[in-house]
């Protein structure tokens, strides 16, 4: 069995984002992304200086860890990244979570296809913002929301200034009747001051919240802080 480049698994803990936050979750999280976002919160999953700490792990020896970790206490899982969408043998993984019945979530960009998505219980599309200085595939992205069309899919957008928000509009216009989120970027990912960091996190909020209510055209949508950093800071395997 192929092995899989695993950065961390850690939990139980809470979902901070997208269309399960709240959710208790056990998370994988995978090296290796096809971005490399201005204000990435998750870099060390793909710059050169992290790579003494990725595992090469079987889908047996991922499941392992989590029971090890986690015991008996979670029945849901999130892989995250990066980007792991770019890796085929996922699946291997995720049939072995789904024989053991453990729902499944799953954070990517909407970049990259692999057939093993349609067997995720929740998918979050979180196609990146100007502010992150990368560029969505439209094209590749409409594949991927058509391939998704049945499935419990969202699309999550982190916003950080007003262009990220103009931005948001027209994604909001071109996928309505998708499940849309709209959430406030953390800037601050070197702030070490949990209690300047959760107030500097409140006022983009306040400022996310007002901009989203006062627009007449997005109504159908659903507006979250990163719950995350608002309990724990910048702390990672939380």
């Amino acid at each position: 069995m192929n092995k899989i480049p695993i950065i961390e698994i850690f939990g139980p803990t809470i979902q901070g984002e997208g269309m399960v936050a709240g959710q208790k979750t056990m998370f994988v999280r995978t090296a290796g992304c096809d971005y490399s976002c201005n204000w990435c919160d998750s870099a060390f999953t793909w710059n050169h200086y992290m790579q003494s700490e990725i595992k090469q792990m079987t889908a047996i020896e991922i499941y392992n860890e989590l029971k090890n970790i986690g015991g008996d206490c979670f029945s849901h899982v999130t892989i995250t990244g990066g980007n792991p969408a770019l890796l085929k043998d996922l699946e291997y993984f995720v049939d072995l979570l789904k024989e053991n019945e453990i729902k499944i979530s799953l954070e990517t960009q909407g970049s990259k296809w692999q057939g093993w998505m349609l067997k995720i219980d929740e998918i979050t599309l979180s196609p990146k913002p100007p502010s992150s200085g990368m560029k969505l595939d439209l094209d590749k992205f409409d594949m991927i929301i058509n391939n998704l069309s049945k499935n419990n899919v969202s699309i999550k957008i982190v916003i950080f200034n007003d262009i990220d928000f103009d931005f948001s509009i027209e994604i909001y216009r071109r996928y309505k009747g998708i499940p849309f989120y709209l959430q406030t970027g953390n800037e601050y990912i070197n702030e070490t001051n949990n209690l300047i960091l959760t107030q500097k996190l409140v006022e983009k909020y306040t400022w996310l919240i007002d901009k989203a209510i006062n627009n007449e055209e997005m109504k159908d949508i659903k507006i979250l802080p990163q719950i995350h950093t608002l309990v724990w800071g910048n702390k990672r395997g939380v």
